[in-house]
C-alpha cells in the first residue's frame, strides 16, 4: 500500500500572470510546493515553498482554492493549493541553483503544466465561467 504525504502549494500571481518554477529535475514546469512540516500550517508551507523555490514573497488567501493528488516514489501526495499575491521578487533565492522561474499568462501556465490534475485545478480556478445574478 502506498504511503500518504500532505503537501501545500502556492499559485504565485502578479499583474494577471502566474509564476511557474522548474521541477527539481529541471524537466517540467510546476508551482512551488512541498511537504507540510510539523508545526507549520498548509498556508505557511505554501509561502515558505514560494520563497525557497522561486524567491517570491507575498500573501495568500486564507482558504485554499482546491487540492490535487499525484503519485511519486510509491507515495500518494495530497497537495492543498493557495492563491498567492506576490509583493516582492528576489534576485537571489535558496533554490536558484536548481530551479528556474518564469512569469506566464494563465492559459500559458495551464499549457506548460504536465500534471493533468494540476492543469485541471488551474482550469477550474481561472477558466470556468462564473455566474452572476441579474438585479
Amino acid at each position: 500500500m502506498a504511503e500518504w504525504m500532505s503537501q501545500a502549494a502556492a499559485i504565485p500571481m502578479r499583474d494577471g500572470q502566474i509564476c511557474l518554477v522548474s521541477s527539481s529535475g529541471g524537466r517540467r514546469w510546476v508551482i512551488p510546493k512541498g511537504a507540510i512540516e510539523l508545526g507549520h500550517t498548509a498556508g505557511q508551507t505554501a509561502l515558505i515553498e514560494a520563497w525557497e523555490e522561486a524567491g517570491l514573497v507575498g500573501s495568500i488567501q486564507p482558504e485554499p482554492v482546491g487540492s490535487y493528488l499525484y503519485e511519486k516514489d510509491n507515495r500518494i501526495n495530497h497537495v492543498v493549493v493557495f492563491l498567492m499575491q506576490v509583493h516582492e521578487e528576489s534576485v537571489t533565492w535558496p533554490e536558484q541553483g536548481k530551479r528556474s522561474r518564469i512569469w506566464v499568462s494563465i492559459p500559458e501556465a495551464i499549457e506548460k503544466l504536465q500534471d493533468a490534475s494540476l492543469r485541471d485545478l488551474l482550469t477550474a480556478v481561472f477558466l470556468q465561467p462564473t455566474f452572476s445574478t441579474l438585479a
